[in-house]
């Protein structure tokens, strides 16, 4: 594959290989032949058809478990053409080893043969199976209908013969779906009245399970189950975190344009935020896209939107006219639309995303199915609340991340959203309901519904807080209302971002400043096109929701943060304090997902390619290949090579007799031995070489010896070593250490890195163990809930940049302890840490056997001889079963990070009617021990009780 595969993929991909090849040998085997059926389900992001491309890749090419089998035959079923030249797009460019031509599409007026093509990967659609269909019926040009070709290419090639059903995207109108459901069923049931067999082997491709059993329907096939979950998905980083759909205050009057508007300014921060982190990060640029969903047409027009006052009001925001081909559309009636005298190209939606020029795409409902863009990031919809599922299911082709990864630095970037503005609280439920039954039901992106102009959430940042001055004029306050995991609001750079509407006009201040400002910048670096203007750091505009000429509705209240007192310490070199300290920080997942021999040599490769250690990739590949070295020498000593040697020139054919489970009962060996050709040997090889990684080692062995007439001895060697299980552990063992020491060597190097570089270690390290380490990173731009009852703290670490405060609403205990550090001399600032958050200081602890993740409530930062100190305070209620078991990961985490200030367990304890706080500081040696040592609660209590501090 020329990609990387996530470990939740290889691990689909390597139990789906398997099924397959015993799946076809129980039904070859059985004289009865039962259909057997592939379950692959997994949601919505998860890379299904990359998957299945390295299935296929593996199955004609072979890999470390199986031999090729280069005579296969697939068939790829999907009810859209689009989907299919997708797919056959993606098996072209993902999976290397396939050659030109070997994916072929069936085509209507061309296609005819008696049976499928040996080593052909065939493309089809149900909506060239229809009875009235070409394929399906004999002509002059047809000799055999598409039926008669499937099944002699059953009766012919059914221990190779491989189906594929993509439903994966199934999203048609209910009529169309209904027709395609039951063509994909006469290949699991077959269907006598057009002379059709069950298929052999059917591999369904769904997001969910319960769609696919309805597919299967009443099938007495045998069922074998993948399933990929969405817990694994959501980790890997290849969809964003959150949709949010945002809707309006029913009071707003011309709602439509008021939200468009609002729309395009989240779009236009999306642009800049998106420009300082690639430029920061030396990352390709990213380009999102705005998408406009728009109402049909009547009475011949085109759409009863309004698509020119549209543009002008996108315009408007942009602050300069777009280029010919920036603005285009999807509409069902191809060729160009011209608009006041603009030419709008039609573009296939399949061509939307790589078109860096594309910035505005007009769509009705020809986007939902079949189609991905990661760019599209912001979506505007004119549909009517009666609309939630084409609104859904086109909000499911925007969850992929642009970098198939999250973003760290500025968690903005982590999100999708939707604007509304003919949905309410009740009708958005709707589309969060729809969105859910199209996708797969658990999906991996947080999903929620916020009203425009109130909210609960809140994007913090440290830099530079500006005071807001109370203003007697009315303010639109935009914020988001969370209602799940929290996202985010954009945030404003400038006091005046915060847009005010003027009385005599209706228009805000922060529209008449865009009109101002060029936005589409002919100097910028993105490329030739204009872009939008080249921003700094802070510049980040915040979304309005201004009128269009009309009253708007808007809060009249004053900034209720405008009193807070602006905190003096500087924010950012605490942050870059806390970056630079590095501190220990871990991820924590319940298994393993790689061995240590791949995890050792990722870390090699990131090595080199980082130009931290540029020998460490060689280095490995020499010290593999020694261990085939020195096993070699010693069968050579002990007398047994030459044995071994001809075993691997000399075969027997056998055959293997299997259980109706695919348990093997009889082994019958002929005893005529054959002779290996070199091509065997390479074939044997090649196996070997795909045991140790496909990382050339074997290449790198083989190499050593300058005899070009002994390279097939040498490779022989390989084999040798690699069909031994010892030796492979030993060499996995070998690896485990390597692994841990340069994972060690180099965590602190990777944590002073840029993000990609650090990013990168981080996730070698976290699949190479259940625990692993890596360094307290602070990004510029968090995500944090807020409250409407929550109180305003301008000491806070991350505020929000324009009014120099955050709100939380703290519990009495959390208040309390709080209340007590600000009381300290040298206290400076803290920090919320959230739970589970990606940015967040994660501590590991042990309870029942199984390791979990704890989040301290409380980073504190206080300053001592110039120089600031981190303190991490967990209150915790004494009642809880964990207080021990976190009790005990808090006095490792001190002991194991020196660098780190207090570290305590913070009880409340009331005594004669006065509460008090009892702390357990386990950064003092003799409690850490004590600690530790515990067996129980109750000796838990008594160290609090001997050794607990008040303060």
């Amino acid at each position: 594959m020329k990609v990387q595969l996530f470990p939740f993929q290889q691990t689909a991909l390597a139990k789906m290989r398997k099924q397959a090849h015993q799946a076809l040998s129980l039904y070859n085997i059985d004289t009865e032949h039962p259909p057997q059926i592939i379950s692959f389900t997994a949601p919505t992001g998860a890379g299904k058809t990359i998957i299945m491309s390295g299935l296929l890749e593996n199955i004609y090419f072979g890999d470390e478990i199986l031999p090729a089998q280069p005579n296969a035959v697939t068939i790829w079923l999907s009810d859209d053409p689009n989907l299919n030249e997708q797919s056959k797009e993606k098996i072209e460019t993902r999976a290397d080893k396939f050659t030109l031509g070997q994916c072929v599409t069936i085509s209507e007026d061309s296609f005819d043969c008696e049976v499928l093509e040996d080593g052909k990967i065939y493309f089809l659609n149900t909506q060239k199976l229809s009875k009235t269909g070409k394929l399906t019926r004999h002509s002059d040009s047809r000799q055999y209908t598409i039926w008669e070709t499937l099944q002699n290419t059953i009766l012919e090639k059914s221990d190779r013969l491989y189906f594929i059903i993509d439903e994966a995207h199934r999203g048609a109108k209910p009529s169309e779906s209904g027709k395609a459901t039951s063509i994909m069923q006469k290949f699991i049931l077959g269907d006598e009245s057009v002379g059709l067999s069950p298929m052999p082997l059917v591999i369904g491709m769904s997001a969910t399970i319960e769609r696919f059993n309805s597919l299967i329907g009443n099938s007495n096939s045998t069922v074998h189950k993948t399933a990929v979950s969405p817990t694994e998905v959501r980790r890997s980083g290849l969809l964003k975190e959150w949709i949010i759909i945002n809707y309006p205050d029913q009071q707003i009057a011309n709602k439509d344009m008021a939200v468009l508007q609002a729309a395009t300014d989240e779009w236009r921060d999306k642009w800049k935020r998106w420009f300082v982190y690639c430029q920061e990060q030396h990352y390709a640029h990213v380009y999102p896209i705005m998408l406009v969903q728009v109402e049909n047409g009547t009475a011949g027009r085109i759409s009863n939107t309004d698509l020119a006052d549209c543009i002008s009001k996108i315009e408007s925001r942009v602050g300069t006219p777009f280029k010919d081909g920036e603005i285009v559309h999807a509409f069902g009636s191809k060729g160009n639309l011209e608009i006041n005298g603009r030419k709008i190209p039609y573009v296939e939606p399949a061509s939307i995303a790589g078109n860096r020029d594309i910035k505005v795409v007009f769509f009705k409902d020809s986007l939902s199915t079949g189609w991905d863009c990661p760019r599209a990031e912001t979506m505007m919809s004119f549909r009517r609340a009666s609309d939630s599922t084409y609104v859904a299911q086109l909000l499911g082709r925007m969850i992929r991340t642009p970098m198939q990864m999250r973003i760290e630095k500025d968690e903005t970037l982590n999100d999708v959203k939707l604007f509304l503005p003919h949905f309410d609280k009740d009708t958005v439920s709707s589309v969060i309901e729809a969105l859910k039954n199209i996708e797969g039901g658990e999906l991996p992106s947080d999903i929620s519904g916020q009203q425009i102009g109130g909210g609960n959430t809140q994007t913090l940042t440290v830099h530079r807080p500006t005071p807001v001055t109370t203003s007697a004029q009315p303010v639109v306050i935009v914020s988001y209302a969370n209602q799940s995991t929290p996202p985010h609001v954009a945030v404003s750079s400038h006091p005046q971002a915060t847009s005010q509407v003027s009385p005599q006009t209706g228009v805000s201040n922060s529209e008449t400043a865009s009109k101002d400002s060029n936005v589409f910048n002919e100097a910028s670096d993105f490329n030739e096109t204009n872009v939008f203007d080249t921003p700094s750091t802070n510049d980040v505009a915040q979304p309005s929701l201004a009128s269009s000429g009309e009253n708007v509705a808007v809060s009249a209240e004053h900034d209720t943060f405008a009193s807070a007192p602006i905190a003096s310490f500087d924010r950012v070199s605490v942050m870059e304090a806390i970056n630079d300290m590095a501190l220990l920080n871990f991820s924590v997942r319940p298994i393993r997902i790689k061995d240590y021999f791949y995890s050792y040599f990722a870390l090699c490769r990131l090595l080199v390619q980082s130009e931290v250690k540029t020998d460490a990739y060689t280095i490995a590949v020499t010290e593999i290949g020694d261990f085939i070295e020195s096993y070699i020498s010693e069968l050579k000593s002990r007398g047994e090579y030459d044995s071994l040697v001809k075993k691997v020139q000399e075969f027997k054919m056998a055959s293997q007799i299997f259980d109706a489970l695919g348990e093997s009962i009889e082994n019958q060996v002929s005893s005529n031995l054959f002779t290996t050709t070199d091509s065997d040997i390479e074939r044997q090889f090649n196996l070997a070489e795909s045991k140790l990684g496909s990382e050339g080692i074997g290449n790198k062995y083989v190499n050593r010896d300058a005899d070009l007439f002994n390279h097939t001895q040498r490779k022989i060697d390989v084999i040798l070593f690699a069909s031994n299980s010892n030796e492979l552990e030993r060499m996995q063992q070998f690896s485990k250490g390597r692994f841990y020491n340069l994972k060690d060597m180099f965590r602190l190097t990777f944590a002073h890195m840029e993000e990609k570089w650090r990013k990168r270690y981080e996730n070698i390290v976290a699949d190479g163990d259940p625990v692993s380490q890596k360094s307290f990173h602070l990004p510029d731009y968090i995500s944090i809930q807020s409250s409407e009852d929550g109180t305003s703290f301008s000491d806070h670490l991350f505020v929000d940049e324009a009014i120099g405060a955050a709100t939380f609403k703290l519990t009495s205990w959390e208040d309390k302890t709080l209340k007590e550090e600000q009381q300290r001399d040298d206290f400076v600032t803290w920090l919320r840490n959230p739970a589970r958050g990606s940015w967040a200081l994660c501590i590991p602890y042990v309870m029942n056997n199984e390791n979990k993740a704890m989040y301290p409530d409380f980073v504190i930062v206080r300053k001592a001889n110039d120089n600031y100190v981190l303190d991490i305070l967990e209150p915790h209620n004494s009642s809880l079963k964990d207080n021990l078991p976190k009790a005990k990961g808090l006095a490792e985490y001190a002991q194991r990070e020196p660098k780190i200030g207090r570290v305590q367990l913070i009880r409340l304890v009331s005594a004669h009617g006065v509460d008090k706080l009892v702390r357990l500081d386990l950064n003092s040696s003799l409690v850490r021990e004590k600690v530790i040592q515990a067996n129980t609660e109750s000796e838990l209590d008594h160290i609090f009780d001997i050794d607990g501090i008040v303060e």
